[in-house]
């Protein structure tokens, strides 16, 4: 059963992995010459982009950088992983900008502005890491006493 979980997260985590480049290039199926793109899931505007192509490839550019470093982070087990947690705010942050459309000046990054709208997705982030690094040492330590027992039944010394 848990090998079943580890193949399908590793399955979803591959999966993700694969459609970013997708995701990047998504901007190609925009129109150059409109503001406004009516698409199956709703109608984008462009806001202050001159084109919906510009914007949907800000939009999806910071949207694949976002998802690659919060996958990195997320299935990082090295001790400097919250390190990456900088450039995901940096992403996430100018993700806003480009979705708030009074916001001019974009990939500006002020750290002291993002602070507060990053810190609940900080919060979230490290709390869900320690939540899967755990069940990961759980399961490690559940793994080395089933072996030892293993080993205890099948030596000579009952």
């Amino acid at each position: 059963m848990d090998r079943k979980k580890s193949i399908k997260k590793g399955v979803a985590i591959s999966l993700l992995l694969i459609a970013t480049p997708f995701l990047f290039y998504m901007y190609k199926y925009a129109p150059t010459d409109s503001k406004v793109w009516d698409t199956i899931f709703g109608t984008i505007n462009a806001g202050n982009f001159k084109s919906a192509q510009s914007f949907v490839h800000a939009l999806f550019t910071k949207i694949t950088f976002i998802l690659l470093t919060a996958t990195w982070f997320l299935t990082s087990r090295n001790w400097w992983k919250y390190a990456i947690l900088v450039p995901l705010i940096m992403f996430l942050y100018q993700l806003y900008g480009i979705i708030n459309f009074q916001i001019q000046y974009l990939d500006e990054f002020d750290f002291w502005y993002s602070l507060p709208f990053i810190a609940p997705v900080i919060i979230f982030f490290i709390y869900l890491s320690f939540l899967i690094s755990r069940k990961d040492q759980l399961n490690e330590e559940l793994n080395e006493d089933a072996k030892g027992e293993i080993k205890k039944m099948f030596s000579d010394s009952l």
